[in-house]
């Protein structure tokens, strides 16, 4: 079993930039793929960036691209979203995954590909 808890979402102007972080309890993180993924009220799960297990390949939604950051630290098993010149649009819930079953040294894109989930924090943007 692995445990996630995100924290860092808030209330944020256009703009302006926020932090998200996701520590992981349990099993060995520092061998997993992780992602974010986002959720807007009435709008599908959508990923936002992917990162493989020792930070090296990532990957981002051209929605981000150029704005959003995501790194690791495995020493403190934790992943770190840094989001920029936020819009009104990235206002959110947004969830971390990690990817524990069997994995390439690679990152992963869909929601399918990942085994366990954070509970999500909240972001919101003020225009």
């Amino acid at each position: 079993q692995v445990q996630l808890v995100e924290s860092g979402g808030g209330l944020v102007q256009a703009g302006g930039s926020l932090r998200l972080s996701c520590v992981a309890s349990g099993r060995t993180f520092s061998s997993y793929p992780v992602g974010w993924f986002r959720q807007a009220p009435g709008k599908d799960l959508e990923i936002v960036a992917a990162i493989n297990w020792n930070g090296d390949s990532t990957s981002y939604a051209d929605f981000v691209k150029g704005r959003f950051t995501l790194s690791r630290d495995n020493a403190k098993n934790t992943a770190y979203l840094r989001m920029n010149s936020l819009k009104p649009e990235d206002a959110a819930v947004y969830y971390c995954a990690v990817r524990a079953r069997e994995h390439l040294d690679y990152y992963y894109s869909r929601k399918e590909d990942y085994d366990y989930w954070g509970r999500g924090t909240q972001v919101t943007v003020s225009s």
